[in-house]
């Protein structure tokens, strides 16, 4: 955490103090962040135990702490969320993110939606301070699961995006028809091409996707709005 002026660390403590009074009769878990070092200045007690970790060795770890319990690769997608917030320095405006958080590698990951807005300024009036309340999204939960598959898609589309736009306008298609368990006769009479032109198209989306595995073309397809 960096270090402040006398002035304004008390300030910070005693807006901190605020929240921990009613922080535990919060309906999830309230996080404060310095956004001067992205480090951690409190968290509720409920989230501590979460993360087997006391909050004097969260604020210790500094910004660390979100590559030893966050999913990184949410973390990329947020960063630009959290620029808007501040430059926008707005009071009344929110930040939805969705983050995968568990204990260690031995732990599963567990999807929290977390919403956040500007809790205190500086000196100069820039933002200083968030806060957050994490919510668990309950995994038994039907509409859970919807929402657990559309960010298990994101998070797909994030990380498979250039072998997808390596394919070309037909090799999509030919994917889509693929994945729709049509024949390589059936593709080839439905777009007018010899049944080699689509073997060797087939043969493109297979190198270009690092696989053939139709599974995995299927998360494609639906990861890319083909079907």
């Amino acid at each position: 955490m960096l270090t402040e002026n006398p002035t304004l660390k008390e300030k910070i403590r005693n807006r901190i103090n605020e929240i921990k009074l009613i922080a535990d009769e919060m309906p999830g878990i309230v996080l404060i962040h310095n956004m001067r070092d992205l480090s951690i200045e409190y968290m509720s007690q409920r989230g501590l135990d979460i993360l087997g970790v006391s909050l004097d060795e969260l604020i210790e770890m500094g910004p660390k702490y979100h590559a030893k319990f966050f999913n990184e690769e949410e973390t990329k997608e947020q960063v630009p969320k959290m620029i808007g917030l501040l430059e926008r320095n707005n009071d009344n405006e929110l930040v939805a993110l969705f983050q995968q958080v568990r204990r260690n590698e031995n732990y599963p990951w567990e999807w929290y939606c977390t919403s956040v807005k500007i809790f205190m300024r500086d000196e100069n009036g820039n933002p200083l301070l968030t806060i957050g309340i994490a919510i668990p999204i309950d995994p038994n939960h039907h509409l859970s699961q919807k929402v657990s598959r559309l960010l298990e898609e994101n998070n797909f589309l994030r990380q498979n995006g250039d072998k997808f736009h390596d394919l070309t306008k037909r090799e999509k298609m030919i994917l889509k028809h693929v994945v729709l368990g049509k024949s390589t006769n059936e593709i080839a009479e439905e777009l007018f091409v010899s049944p080699h032109t689509v073997d060797t198209h087939r043969k493109n989306i297979k190198q270009k996707l690092d696989t053939n595995n139709l599974f995995v073309w299927s998360q494609y397809a639906r990861a890319f709005d083909l079907i």
